[in-house]
């Protein structure tokens, strides 16, 4: 089990450990290469070397703007072997909302993945004084922009200086301790703009330690990534924890390829947020258990030995038929304030429709109002210049985690909503949207859902068809504005709204819905980067369709 003071202290431990042995799996010119501990440790130094040479001090904040990909890791390796903070903004963002975090957090260095990115960015470096350099891993042809540094050359004069920045390399890892910033990183937020969460080393190594006393990883793993590294789970999980267990982690190329790099790769396990496994079920989905459960298993391959799931909760019925499948999803809890595990299933202590028992070492309260609190290590240090969210947050050692959730008598787990999302109805009662939509949500023909209601006399919801299967079961070609107009469709979905709610209560049911052509989307910021709908984005944007369900 890992005693590091901080995490470039692991990686260093790690590599003269495990030396030849590959790292990392990556795809390069359409083939899947690998790289080992010795080829990630001497890039991540030289990284290390040239951010020193031009100036980088222990504690500096250093951006990071870019698509899973090799150079992510070892630039954010590069960058805590410096001393420094990595400061990761997600690839999708717009341009202003990249330079509020840049320049909230005061980066001094940015390293950038392609022209496409620092074309978005580009307006707005002028407004970012304090960044004296953009290192950009493709390469560029006539940029113009005057700071610019290309990967290889960046890495090349590392190389060449590290030598004599030796000695400084030693004695900044030494320094670093358990309480040093490590990164901030900027929760996607639902609502404003986005706070700056400051973990440090320990916060992120007692989560790895307690993640692998619970579920320890074997040597022999292969460990699919697709989430985005600039979101905490998938750093977490996907990147530290291989890095302290040394199993061999595999990059997915896009988002879009994850199934077929899952062929691929033939991973032992991966994480996921819900919606790929609710679409892969959808689309696997038949009228005989056996076959949906052969059809499940022949996506993930022959070797998965288990699915993690976190982000999002996981609606009890698609765990259900993974489970019956023979896939197990272990879902988890965390925020980006707690580094980010709380809670998790594991392959030997399991229940369905929790999301587990804390990790050792990480305690767990419900307060009287029924919120979610949390303390320990894994707790962050604060928000990066925001002294009143931090109060806010963090109140007697406890963080407050504006989730509503229960503990068993096992020590089980269970989140049942948001705070700021229950929905209370005219008549006083109360909703958890998350929990109505979950249970719509396991019904095939509905790709996405969001129940509205909040002091109305009854629930409402907007519904995104899943075209495929309604499409396949009616033997029709219409593509989804033509569903979304089908008379068959509407009615056969009202039929099924009804089905999948016949249990809740009756303030709990969708009265009306109206069906949406276009899905919702991070791009259109309907979603957050963990594919979270911000509720806020799409109440405005269909206010003229909500207000119609009420006027009716």
């Amino acid at each position: 089990m890992p005693s590091d003071r901080n995490l470039a202290a692991l990686h260093r431990r790690q590599a003269e450990r495990l030396g030849p042995r590959p790292a990392v799996r990556h795809k390069r010119h359409g083939m899947y290469r690998d790289l080992s501990w010795h080829d990630i440790r001497a890039d991540a130094l030289a990284c290390a070397a040239a951010l020193i040479e031009a100036g980088i001090r222990a504690g500096d904040r250093v951006g990071l703007l870019a698509e899973n990909r090799v150079e992510w890791l070892i630039a954010d390796l590069g960058i805590l072997a410096a001393g420094a903070v990595n400061v990761p903004s997600h690839a999708p963002l717009t341009g202003p909302q990249i330079h509020f975090q840049l320049a909230d957090a005061g980066a001094r260095w940015l390293f950038v993945s392609n022209a496409a990115q620092l074309e978005k960015l580009g307006p707005f470096l002028a407004d970012l004084p304090l960044i004296e350099g953009v290192v950009v891993f493709d390469a560029l042809a006539g940029a113009a922009y005057p700071r610019l540094r290309s990967w290889p050359r960046f890495l090349q004069h590392g190389r060449q200086v590290l030598a004599s920045l030796a000695p400084e390399l030693t004695r900044r890892e030494a320094a670093l301790g358990p309480e040093d910033l490590a990164t901030v990183m900027y929760t996607s937020g639902t609502t404003g703009n986005p706070k700056g969460v400051m973990l440090t080393h320990g916060n992120l190594l007692s989560n790895i330690v307690a993640i692998l006393e619970a579920e320890p990883v074997d040597a022999d793993e292969v460990q699919l990534n697709w989430l985005p590294l600039s979101h905490i789970y998938a750093r977490t999980l996907d990147l530290y924890t291989p890095l302290a267990g040394g199993s061999l982690l595999a990059l997915a190329e896009f988002p879009e390829s994850v199934l077929d790099n899952v062929k691929e790769v033939r991973p032992t396990h991966m994480h996921s947020v819900p919606r790929l496994y609710e679409k892969v079920l959808a689309a696997c989905a038949g009228n005989d258990a056996a076959e949906t459960g052969r059809r499940l298993r022949k996506v993930f391959g022959d070797r998965m030995r288990w699915l993690g799931c976190g982000g999002a909760p996981l609606p009890v019925a698609v765990a259900q038929a993974y489970e019956a499948a023979g896939l197990r999803i272990l879902s988890g809890y965390g925020l980006t304030e707690s580094s980010p595990v709380i809670s998790f299933n594991r392959r030997d202590r399991h229940r369905l429709g929790s999301v587990g028992p804390p990790l050792p070492g990480v305690e767990v309260r419900i307060a009287a109002d029924g919120e979610v609190l949390t303390r320990g290590p894994h707790v962050m240090k604060g928000y990066w210049n925001n002294p009143t969210a931090t109060a806010e947050a963090l109140q007697d050692g406890w963080l407050h985690t504006g989730d509503l959730g229960a503990i068993d008598a096992d020590g089980f787990l269970s989140i049942t909503g948001r705070k700021k999302d229950l929905l209370v109805l005219s008549s006083g009662k109360k909703v958890v949207p998350n929990h109505v939509e979950g249970l719509l949500l396991a019904d095939p023909w509905i790709d996405q859902a969001m129940v509205c209601g909040e002091g109305r006399s009854y629930l409402t919801a907007l519904v995104v068809p899943h075209a495929d299967n309604v499409r396949a079961d009616l033997n029709i070609e219409d593509d989804l504005q033509a569903l979304c107009q089908n008379p068959r469709v509407r009615e056969e979905m009202r039929r099924r709204i009804d089905n999948a709610l016949r249990d809740v209560a009756v303030w709990e049911q969708v009265k009306k819905f109206r069906l949406l052509a276009r899905p919702f989307s991070v791009a259109d910021g309907e979603m957050t980067v963990s594919l979270k709908v911000r509720r806020n984005v799409v109440v405005e944007k269909y206010r003229e369709e909500i207000e119609g369900m009420y006027k009716e």
